[in-house]
């Protein structure tokens, strides 16, 4: 029976699924499968993938269109092998992956979630840097404390966990467009044993505009809302609850400045009744939520501020808007 199931949701792949296929298959540890769930491609993906010749490779088309959300549902209903790895279409693993996993699992087989370092490339697949470091071994707490204080590089790619362990959370959690979904997920696992870690570089994530990138604002604040009360189901365990004391205000402080700033890179017509000042304002209402009796002021925080200022006057708005389209040169292509 083959040990490992590398599972590949896509729609439209282009170019990048071949190159992300080629790398799953030079897999130089040969017992593995690989699950494709391809979402009625449009591009000629489906055609591609219907052409490969190899019996390690088992392909589940949808029967209609489905969502983000919907795809990777897909992942508890299909047969997997002991130990599952989901990858982005556009990611690409290093040839030792399985033979680093292997290794990982037999030094720490009592460990609930895998990874490796990994390194950042742009869509030509140029480098742009390593990820942070991590400890070989972390047990929730301080998995979550270095999320929070965003200390740790956690993408969706690399993580290797049991297949009934994933099964048995019910999957990766429904959020809109699968934003924060990773995180909740590597969390719950951790927190039933620990993540072992290897410091060898095995996986390579593409930035580029990816679904982080191009969901709307308001999925985005409805997925980060979700996680945040998530959080707060975490605070029945005194040590993780010590944790959001302590860095919570962090954690909020860093995504309120990225969602102010995000909003205001958005034209009113695209945002609904959703202003930089009532976005800040329901920042402050979920901190107080998570971290009770807190100080946090976010208006305090001068580029918060700013982007408030910008954002309640038309003309500032629009010159600022102006401003980003004419100096904005994204890292992602270069």
């Amino acid at each position: 029976m083959q040990k490992f199931s590398i599972i590949l949701p896509v729609r439209n792949g282009g170019e990048y699924v071949k190159e992300c296929v080629a790398s799953v298959l030079s897999q130089t540890l040969g017992h593995f499968t690989l699950h494709i769930l391809d979402n009625c491609s449009t591009d000629g993906t489906t055609e591609w993938l219907h052409a490969i010749k190899d019996d390690r490779v088992f392909i589940y088309p949808a029967e209609k269109p489905l969502t983000i959300e919907e795809n990777w549902l897909r992942i508890t209903k299909i047969q997997k092998n002991e130990f599952i790895t989901m990858i982005g279409h556009d990611d690409v693993l290093d040839k030792s992956y399985l033979v680093e996993m292997e290794r990982l699992i037999n030094k720490h087989p009592n460990a609930s979630l895998y990874r490796t370092h990994f390194i950042y490339i742009n869509a030509k697949g140029a480098s742009i840097r390593k990820c942070k470091p991590m400890s070989e071994k972390q047990r929730a707490p301080e998995f979550l404390a270095y999320f929070l204080c965003n200390m740790i590089d956690s993408m969706g790619t690399g993580f290797m966990m049991r297949a009934k362990d994933y099964d048995t959370l019910g999957g990766i959690p429904m959020y809109p467009n699968l934003l924060f979904a990773d995180f909740e997920l590597w969390i719950n696992l951790t927190m039933q044993s620990y993540m072992a870690t290897s410091f060898e570089e095995c996986f390579f994530f593409r930035l580029h505009q990816s679904t982080t990138t191009t969901s709307s604002d308001s999925k985005f604040q409805l997925s980060f809302k979700r996680f945040v009360y998530f959080l707060k189901t975490l605070k029945d365990n005194p040590e993780l609850d010590y944790v959001i004391r302590r860095y919570g205000i962090d954690f909020m402080t860093f995504y309120t400045k990225s969602l102010a700033h995000r909003l205001l890179r958005t034209p009113a017509s695209k945002r609904g009744d959703t202003t930089v000042k009532s976005l800040v304002q329901e920042c402050k209402v979920l901190t107080n939520e998570l971290v009770p009796g807190n100080e946090f002021d976010p208006e305090k925080i001068f580029s918060i501020k700013l982007a408030k200022q910008i954002d309640s006057n038309p003309l500032s708005r629009a010159l600022f808007l102006s401003f980003k389209k004419a100096y904005t040169n994204p890292i992602y292509s270069a």
